[in-house]
């Protein structure tokens, strides 16, 4: 039987089938009840499940502020004149769930009565009534008031997307890397998926580094530096020009394919790839279109030229890097240009996407760090088009999307809509709160005025992966740390003290 903690009481609203308050009964050093936690009592119509919204304290003797200062002036304190300390009560409110019952959830239709006494709920209640997977779940951390791990079912987490919301430093890639940690930790016969990391800033190399204070991961993780990515342009159609190209007209598309075709013919005998210089070339050499419609397509050729990503070939060979139980991390971190960016991401989703729906990979996660700049609000960007078609079609071919984004406000909504799940760490950004609070029907206010005050490393869990909204203390991380937790002195020590080698190797030369 789990522990009594407080018995419903009347007020003018309630108790109604949706919510109740109760008075704290249960006596102890310890805070008895949170705000967040979850309680449990039986009414008539089953076992109830309730999360407690709101926590007050009061206190009949403390009720006139003038009675209270008159007394305070005179030198002694009220508690020495009135047994006040014996008149202080807790008052908890808490929301209905549902019902707990043997076909599962419920929705409850008829109040509890004052006087039913309100309980702790057990680890075991919590875990089938939340829904978590404690065979094969993704662990993520702990639950909130609760010791009971929180292990998310794998498809109801990813299948339908999932986006990581939170301001800077509130611990987005961290829980992001622990999710690609436990993707990476899974057994065969659990069901494994490849992973794939759009790291912008270089934050989640660490996890393919070796380390001797936690779980290695550097057998299972490929690294590849986004100056080293090449796109092959064998490979790409016109139509798949005009994507990184959309101002392209259709009269240039047509041309550009007229050249690609001829293109193909030539160097079919010769075995040798054809390059972007190629294309320019026949573009250059061909006579017989229109000189001004030569020159336009030929100004867009030489534009996307001077990203230095074209080749002959594609570099990696993603096809072979995606596998089930590994990761490839995509390292943007040596990538200024955002367009150069966005026509990398653009070209990977693209090809990953289609090799998935040939059933030629195997079914993957694509994080996205910094989702905005690849599908923003506007959608202006290149990437946007590949992004939202795997946001709306990704589940029928079991292609997932992670977006990961510390200013929601500026993410696309179309893509945004798609996520069924979110975890949302700390939020204080007005506009981005109101975002989140109306991509969400689950989240309440009082929700939403918990997100902006929560400590880092704690995260608030709602959509299809959970059948209530649940707050999470992110488990630590089991692989390398990245080198970003150095204090900013000694980075600006460690800075000057390669000033001051460099000045004392200079004068010793001399």
């Amino acid at each position: 039987m789990s522990a009594e903690i407080g018995t419903v009481i009347c007020t003018i609203d309630g108790p109604t089938p949706s919510e109740f308050s109760f008075v704290v009964t249960k006596r102890s050093r310890d805070i008895p009840v949170r705000r967040g936690q979850f309680v449990e009592l039986q009414t008539e119509e089953g076992k109830a499940i309730a999360c407690v919204e709101n926590v007050m304290k009061t206190n009949r003797y403390f009720t006139r502020p003038d009675s209270v200062g008159e007394y305070e002036r005179g030198g002694k304190a009220l508690t020495s004149i009135f047994p006040a300390d014996r008149w202080e009560y807790i008052i908890a409110k808490a929301r209905i769930v549902g019902l707990q019952t043997e076909n599962g959830l419920e929705q409850v239709g008829f109040p509890p009565s004052p006087g039913q006494k309100v309980y702790e709920t057990s680890p075991e209640v919590l875990t089938r009534f939340l829904g978590f997977d404690q065979d094969g779940g993704i662990e993520i951390g702990k639950l909130r008031y609760h010791e009971v791990p929180v292990k998310l079912d794998l498809t109801k987490l990813f299948r339908k997307h999932l986006a990581i919301l939170a301001m800077s430093g509130a611990g987005k890639s961290h829980t992001a890397t622990v999710l690609i940690e436990e993707l990476l930790s899974r057994p065969s016969d659990s069901g494994r998926l490849g992973v794939v990391v759009v790291d912008v800033h270089g934050e989640y190399v660490s996890i393919g580094e070796s380390s001797g204070n936690g779980d290695d991961f550097s057998d299972k993780v490929s690294v590849v530096k986004g100056n080293d990515v090449r796109i092959g342009v064998p490979n790409l159609s016109a139509y798949r020009f005009r994507e990184f190209l959309p101002d392209m007209s259709g009269s240039q598309t047509r041309e550009l394919a007229q050249v690609i075709r001829k293109l193909r013919t030539d160097f079919q005998s010769s075995g040798r790839p054809y390059d972007l210089d190629d294309i320019i070339k026949c573009v250059q050499e061909d006579g017989d279109s229109n000189r001004n419609l030569r020159q336009a397509l030929l100004d867009r050729l030489y534009d996307i030229r001077t990203l230095g990503i074209f080749g002959e070939n594609d570099y990696p060979h993603w096809e072979a890097l995606v596998r089930p139980g590994r990761a490839v991390i995509l390292d943007l971190s040596d990538v200024l240009n955002l367009r150069k960016k966005q026509v990398i991401v653009t070209y990977v989703a693209r090809k990953l996407f289609d090799a998935r729906k040939a059933n030629e990979i195997s079914p993957f996660v694509l994080f996205l760090e910094e989702a905005h700049q690849f599908a923003p609000s506007n959608e202006t960007a290149i990437s946007s088009s590949i992004l939202k078609t795997i946001a709306r079609e990704g589940r029928k071919f079991y292609a997932s999307l992670v977006l990961i984004s510390q200013r929601p406000v500026r993410l696309s909504t179309t893509i945004l809509s798609q996520a069924n799940t979110n975890v949302i760490l700390r939020v204080t950004n007005p506009y981005d709160l109101d975002h989140i609070k109306r991509s969400s029907e689950r989240i309440t206010k009082e929700t939403a005025d918990m997100i902006s005050a929560l400590p880092v490393g704690e995260a608030l869990i709602v959509g299809e992966a959970v059948n209530h909204p649940i707050f999470v203390r992110v488990r630590r991380r089991r692989s390398r740390e990245a080198n970003y937790g150095e204090s900013l002195e000694e980075v600006a020590k460690k800075f000057e003290g390669l000033i001051e080698k460099s000045r004392r190797d200079a004068e010793a030369f001399m």
